[in-house]
Formats: C-alpha cells, sequence, structure tokens
C-alpha cells in the first residue's frame, strides 16, 4: 500500500466512524416516546430496573455464548460509572421526567448531550478539539436550548431539570465508555457494563415489578423491550464502535439529529405534532453538525488510554 493511499483509509474509517453514530442515534431516537409510552401504564422505575436487568442477562449470555474474558481487574471501576451513568440514572431520571413532559420537549433538552459529552471527553480523554468544532457545538447547543425554551414559554418545569440530570449522567457515561472502546470491542463495553449493573438491576426489577402485569397492555410491554433491548442494549454496538473510529467529541455531535428523529418517531408512534418551527431548527442544528463533523480531533492512542486506565 503506498502512503498516498494512508490518508484516504483514515479519512474512511472517520466517516464510517461518524455513520455508526448515526446509526446509534437512529436506535437512541426512539428511546423518549417508546419511555413515554412504557410510563404510561407502569412505574418508572419499574421500567428503569427492568430495561437495565433484561439489557443485562442479555448481555450476559451473549458475553458467555462467545466465551468472552472478563476484562482486566483495572478496568472494572471505570465500567462501572460507565454503568451507572447510561444503565443507570440516565434511564431513571429521563423515565420520570417522560411523566411530566412530552416526547419531543424532553427530545430537544437531550439535545445539549452531544456538547456535554464533548466536554467530559475532554477531561476523562484529553481529546483537543479545534475552536472551529467548540464554535459550531456551541451553536447547535444553543439553537435547541433556545428552541426548549420558547416551547416551555422562557420557563423550565421538574421534567426539564429531570432531563438535564439525565443529560450530565449520560455524557459522563458515554465519554467513559468511550474511553474503554480504545482498549475493547465497543459492544462488549456497553455489555459487560450492563453485567456489572445486574447486581442492581435484578433485585430492583424483581421488588418493582407491577403486582398485576395482567392488567398492562401490549403497547407498554413493547415499548419497554424496544427500551431494554435496542435504546439499553444493541443501539450501543454502532453508537461505541462509532466513538471508538471517529473520536468521542466529533462523533457526540451527530447527537445533535436525535431530538429531530425523536420527533419523527414521536408524531408517528405518540401522535405528537412536528411544527414548521421544528423543521427549521432541525435544518439550523444539521449545519451546526455539518461544521463541527469536518473538524478533525486528535485522539489519545490506544496506549495513552491504556497507561490512563492502570492509573
Amino acid at each position: 500500500m503506498s502512503s498516498s493511499s494512508l490518508p484516504s483509509a483514515s479519512i474512511s474509517r472517520e466517516h464510517l466512524g461518524l455513520l455508526l453514530g448515526f446509526i446509534g442515534v437512529v436506535v437512541f431516537g426512539g428511546s423518549l416516546p417508546a419511555t413515554r409510552i412504557a410510563v404510561s401504564a407502569i412505574d418508572p422505575f419499574a421500567v428503569t430496573a427492568m430495561r437495565t436487568a433484561i439489557a443485562g442477562l442479555c448481555s450476559l449470555a451473549v458475553l458467555i455464548v462467545l466465551r468472552r474474558p472478563l476484562p482486566p481487574r483495572r478496568l472494572w471501576p471505570q465500567l462501572a460509572v460507565a454503568a451507572l451513568g447510561v444503565s443507570i440514572m440516565f434511564p431513571l431520571l429521563m423515565a420520570i421526567g417522560m411523566k411530566t413532559v412530552d416526547a419531543s420537549h424532553g427530545a430537544v433538552v437531550l439535545g445539549i448531550l452531544p456538547i456535554a459529552t464533548a466536554c467530559m471527553a475532554v477531561i476523562i480523554t484529553h481529546e483537543r478539539p479545534k475552536p472551529l468544532f467548540w464554535i459550531a457545538s456551541l451553536v447547535g447547543a444553543a439553537l435547541v436550548i433556545w428552541f426548549s425554551m420558547r416551547q416551555s414559554g422562557g420557563s423550565l418545569s421538574v421534567g426539564d431539570l429531570l432531563m438535564f440530570g439525565s443529560v450530565a449522567s449520560s455524557a459522563v457515561g458515554y465519554a467513559y465508555s468511550g474511553r474503554l472502546t480504545a482498549i475493547m470491542p465497543g459492544w462488549e463495553v456497553i455489555s459487560w457494563a450492563l453485567v456489572v449493573a445486574l447486581p442492581i438491576s435484578l433485585p430492583a426489577a424483581a421488588l418493582t415489578l407491577p403486582p398485576d402485569i395482567t392488567h398492562i397492555g401490549l403497547k407498554p410491554w413493547l415499548a419497554l423491550l424496544y427500551v431494554a433491548l435496542f435504546s439499553q442494549w444493541i443501539g450501543f454496538f454502532a453508537w461505541n464502535a462509532g466513538m471508538a473510529m471517529g473520536g468521542i467529541t466529533r462523533v457526540s455531535q451527530v447527537q445533535l439529529l436525535q431530538p429531530f428523529v425523536t420527533f419523527a418517531i414521536a408524531a408517528f408512534f405518540n401522535g405528537e405534532t412536528i411544527t414548521p418551527q421544528i423543521l427549521l431548527f432541525a435544518a439550523a442544528v444539521v449545519a451546526t453538525v455539518a461544521i463541527s463533523s469536518r473538524t478533525r480531533t486528535r485522539k489519545p492512542s490506544a496506549d495513552a488510554i491504556e497507561a490512563q486506565a492502570q492509573n
């Protein structure tokens, strides 16, 4: 292979990372509508516990069948932090928030997740994006916050605050997950994180299981299965792989599109209305993502991350 082909291979790898990140975003885009359907008939604590327990048991089964070795002991604390962020606190706060706000409203609040994840990436993995990256990211985040304030009449509800808490929890979990993808495959990262959470999720699921499950309709159960198998597990296969290829800070910006994926899904399954204003904001946010995705990021090497993990 000639040296001139190396830049093309590198660019292709980064583009593939962005594509995988987008696939993950499409999967995650259904989380809020599905959660809102689930919590309409099932307690938010039960939804959180059962989704994490189901995903954890599936993860454990796959890891056993494929005979995957246990991660090194030094990585377990990071897996625990990732599990706490993406498998416990994020879905719990989101589920409680979905009791009081629409899925489309919650999606706009979650629109600030990319900038939160990028900030955590800088702290945890020492990625250093160029100034243009931050400018585009801040503009995108400002757009979704402005949209949220316009929709809610200029005030933030308890549901908004819960969603902001879920953003903070998810950003930490995403950043640690992304850091671990430099050491192990992305699907193993989320799978082991869910296994780590089993000592909490299984007892919690048993304690919060509705006393009479026959009174719960099929739609809430299907919604629960979606958030358990896809939002909590399979979606991370593409998402973590994308972060490993394209860098946490760059790929995280693709998630600025997630609110608008959620709008489409919420309109179809939840009967929520998509207004011209939503489409205009979508176009503006897409522009910021396009700018930020063209900004190169200096990623730490796997050896550097391995060294950090040992500290």
